[in-house]
């Protein structure tokens, strides 16, 4: 036991910066020792004492009963270098996790805006493919064309000959439609796979292999028309056709850039069935098929005048007169409906009146060319206006060749 106090006693003399426990009154028979600071320069000090401190406990223990009780707290003693390093590097470590978290946080805010544009592009070409197949399939299902395109025939850059042969239905069902429908697919996939906001329950992953397969069909599709047109419209070519083909593969290659390497991966077997399925359904459709020509240049159509049968209301000879008084020219084709049918509009007695120009006045066959007076203008379809210097093609109702000839309708029917 003396020895522990002498031990005790050098220690409070040394100068080590020692702070000596704070001994609180305790209840009878019981000493509690809280340490409330310790700071010591030597390491080795904190062992010493946690050893002395236990001697004089046991020793106690042992004389007196344990009567008294010396509750000891384990103190961490460490050199002040060693903690202000510690701290610093701690503080040095918080601003790198901060950045990491930074960058995770950027990384993926930059690539969920990389997959809206995509699929603002997706849903945009799905819309402007919808429109286009939808304004074929009006022309399909009512057997007409926009306007009778250079060539003859319906065809021509339009590719009326084209769009009106066997090739333009699959089973019976109009091609234009079938199109019509993939692109409002699309269209509705990237629409609502941008605003997270899917139909019937459809899981986010599902849509998008739904919108792979969708495109992937379109563009196998578009590929085999287009061989199609080179083999079976040569000498043609067909401005809705490659329009379609051009929309149905930027949808597939923008789709399949959304799609990383291990998804790609899962998805090649169901990729192949789908090529294979589609293969199969057009040439099964088409093999049926009697080989009927369809191309121009074959084409051989001898000149024949037109005969309008309506009679003439006393505003459309008026408004036939205005229009020859200012230079107004109607330029068309012998062969073209929709010329007849903007003549049938005036009536006989007005189409008369009208300065008409056929382009094609020698018949219409293989290497024919047109008028010279309708190629100065350059004409692109039938029936064209020309008036006050203003090329329009197509119908024009009576408003519209009023208003380009710079007088109103009102006028007319008041003069009348």
């Amino acid at each position: 036991m003396a020895k522990a106090a002498s031990f005790v006693s050098s220690l409070s003399a040394s100068p080590v910066f020692f702070q000596a426990p704070l001994l609180s009154p305790s209840p009878p028979h019981s000493i509690s020792t809280h340490v409330l600071h310790h700071q010591s320069k030597v390491p080795a000090l904190s062992r010493s004492l946690s050893l002395s401190l236990k001697y004089l406990t046991c020793n106690h223990r042992m004389k007196s009963g344990c009567a008294r009780r010396l509750s000891l707290l384990r103190v961490n003693c460490l050199p002040e270098q060693t903690t202000r390093e510690t701290e610093e590097n701690s503080e040095a470590k918080t601003p790198t996790s901060a950045s990491a978290s930074t960058s995770t946080s950027s990384s993926y805010s930059s690539d969920n805006e990389s997959g809206v544009t995509a699929l603002n592009w997706v849903a945009g070409l799905g819309g402007l493919g919808f429109l286009e197949t939808s304004y074929l399939t009006y022309l399909k299902l009512t057997d007409s064309d926009a306007f009778c395109p250079v060539g003859g025939g319906g065809g021509g850059g339009g590719g009326g000959s084209v769009l009106n042969s066997d090739y333009s239905v699959v089973f019976g069902v109009p091609l234009p439609l079938i199109g019509m429908l993939a692109y409002g697919a699309v269209a509705t996939l990237g629409l609502q796979l941008g605003s997270k906001k899917l139909p019937f329950g459809i899981g986010e992953t599902d849509a998008r292999s739904v919108l792979l397969v969708t495109t992937t069909s379109m563009a196998l599709a578009s590929a085999y028309f287009l061989y199609i047109l080179t083999t079976k419209f040569s000498g043609e070519s067909c401005l809705y056709c490659l329009t379609s083909a051009f929309l149905s593969s930027c949808l597939f290659f923008i789709t399949l850039k959304d799609f990383g390497l291990k998804e790609l991966q899962k998805e090649v077997v169901l990729q192949l069935c789908v090529a294979v399925l589609v293969v199969i359904t057009l040439n099964s459709s088409y093999n049926a098929l009697q080989p009927v020509s369809t191309s121009l240049a074959e084409v051989d159509l001898p000149f024949v005048k037109t005969e309008v049968t309506t009679k003439s209301s006393p505003l459309a000879v008026s408004l036939a007169r205005h229009l020859h008084a200012i230079g107004a020219k109607m330029y068309g084709a012998f062969w073209c409906s929709h010329c007849l049918e903007q003549k049938e509009m005036f009536g006989r007695e007005a189409s008369d009146i009208l300065d008409y120009v056929e382009c094609f006045p020698n018949g219409y066959r293989k290497g024919t060319i047109m008028a010279k007076a309708c190629t100065d203008v350059k004409i692109e379809g039938f029936p064209t206006w020309v008036i006050n210097g203003e090329v329009l093609s197509g119908e024009l109702d009576f408003s519209e060749l009023a208003k380009a000839s710079g007088i109103k309708l009102e006028d007319l029917s008041q003069a009348n």
